[in-house]
């Protein structure tokens, strides 16, 4: 048996020495990335209308608040191009310490900006340069994270250790929600300053795990081959174009419909004055809370039953769900309001999210993954960034139905995908490696 066999074996029996710091570590990142998500979403809806759009009508300040969030997520394409190509090319540790670096700063940034009352126009300026910014370190920072995650776990849990990172998404919901939740009585700007400021905590934490953490061994071993391809970035589009399209059409069922719940849902709460606004906000901590548990647990589920099911189950939940959760919301009982949040977020939206690590990853060959799963999620992540504005204009025209049509798009899109997209971990998958492992004792 040679060297290189039992080496193989070992890893995909036990993973890396390094598994679990990686997994924390990279889930640091996408817990910043979305407390910042939340953070902003929330301030958008509620608070930097009038900061930084004045003198302008309720409906047009919160339109062009939440157009300054899809101003990011339009940058998240070119950030994912460059990180993933830095991430083949180079290694996943030095995309993984930079994006951190750049995301957090920008982000610290905004809880400094002075306001439009202070500055004027340079106000809003200032905001959408950052928001571009930290558009930019998103779009390397998932597909690094996640990657490294991967590659250092062991083979049959693949999906419960991508499942940690990937619960950076309730767990960022929650801190945000915790500290909105703190300051919202306050009736002044530091209701929205400091969610900001607190970030850096986040910040210096992720910076000391991920710089002692090593590099993935897939790239390493990959490297050592001399298997490392030129340009990525083309080969990956050259190669694998279909792939990255079918990864855009999952995550729209899950980043778009996340949007729905997460930032438009409390605005129209807050505006329609159906529950106080503390009804939502108590809501979302709650199912992110459920969430950070239920993310690894769907994770764990996948290497058991494949990826491909229960990102079927999640989109048809999704379709199924989007006219009862505003029905239960519009009651104003808020109980049910309360659980619209659990159902939508920890059920439905976790569901999905806890699927994707793995299977994204197994979509594309090792010296061209990054780019891969970077381009698809990130160019999703631009399209649905505008769902706040879409759901906010459309709820205009057409009420809450309107919404409702949205979120259930996002599911059928995601829906189209899952079933044009193959099965990654099944019995044949699980048979290899099960073999392999026994080869090497």
């Amino acid at each position: 048996m040679s060297a290189l066999t039992q080496s193989h074996a070992r890893q995909a029996e036990h993973g890396s020495p390094d598994k679990l710091k990686v997994a924390i570590g990279s889930a640091v990142g996408t817990t910043i990335e979305n407390y910042d998500f939340l953070a902003y979403g929330t301030a958008a809806a509620l608070y930097f209308g009038t900061a930084f759009f004045p003198g302008q009508d309720p409906l047009a300040a919160t339109l062009l608040a939440f157009a300054t969030l899809a101003v990011g997520f339009l940058m998240r394409p070119l950030g994912g191009l460059i990180g993933g190509y830095l991430g083949d090319k180079f290694g996943r540790k030095p995309v993984l310490v930079g994006a951190l670096l750049v995301m957090g700063g920008a982000t610290f940034l905004i809880g400094v900006l002075p306001t439009y009352q202070q500055v004027g126009v340079l106000a809003p300026i200032l905001l959408v340069a950052i928001r571009i910014v930290q558009g930019l370190a998103f779009g390397a920072e998932w597909g690094g994270a996640i990657m490294m995650t991967f590659e250092h776990a062991p083979w049959r849990k693949r999906g419960q250790y991508t499942g940690i990172p990937q619960a950076g998404v309730p767990l960022g919901l929650l801190l945000a929600n915790l500290v909105f939740l703190g300051t919202t009585g306050w009736n002044n700007e530091w209701s929205w300053r400091v969610p900001f400021l607190a970030s850096s905590v986040l910040i210096i934490a992720g910076i000391i795990i991920r710089m002692k953490v090593s590099e993935s061994p897939e790239f390493e071993e990959t490297k050592a081959r001399g298997d490392l391809v030129k340009n990525p970035l083309l080969t990956v589009i050259k190669e694998d174009w279909r792939n990255i399209l079918r990864v855009i059409g999952l995550r729209l069922a899950e980043s778009g419909g996340f949007y729905v719940i997460v930032t438009y849902m409390l605005s129209y709460l807050s505006t329609n004055k159906i529950v106080d606004r503390q009804v939502g906000l108590t809501g979302l901590v709650l199912a992110a809370a459920i969430g950070i548990v239920a993310t690894i647990l769907w994770g764990r589920l996948t290497d058991r039953i494949g990826r491909r099911p229960l990102y079927i189950a999640g989109c048809a939940g999704i379709i199924l769900f989007g006219f009862p959760m505003f029905l239960l919301v519009n009651t104003g009982v808020p109980f049910l309001v309360v659980l619209v949040y659990v159902i939508a977020l920890p059920v439905l939206h976790d569901m999905l999210a806890g699927s994707q690590g793995g299977w994204f990853s197994e979509l594309f060959n090792a010296n061209t993954r990054t780019s891969g799963a970077s381009i698809g999620y990130q160019f999703s992540a631009a399209l649905s960034g505008f769902i706040p504005l879409i759901a906010t204009a459309t709820a205009a025209a057409w009420g809450w139905g309107g919404v409702s049509i949205v979120y259930i798009g996002c599911g059928l899109i995601g829906l189209i995908a899952a079933l044009a997209t193959k099965e990654t971990w099944s019995g044949r998958e699980i048979a290899e490696v099960d073999q392999l492992i026994a080869s090497g004792k």
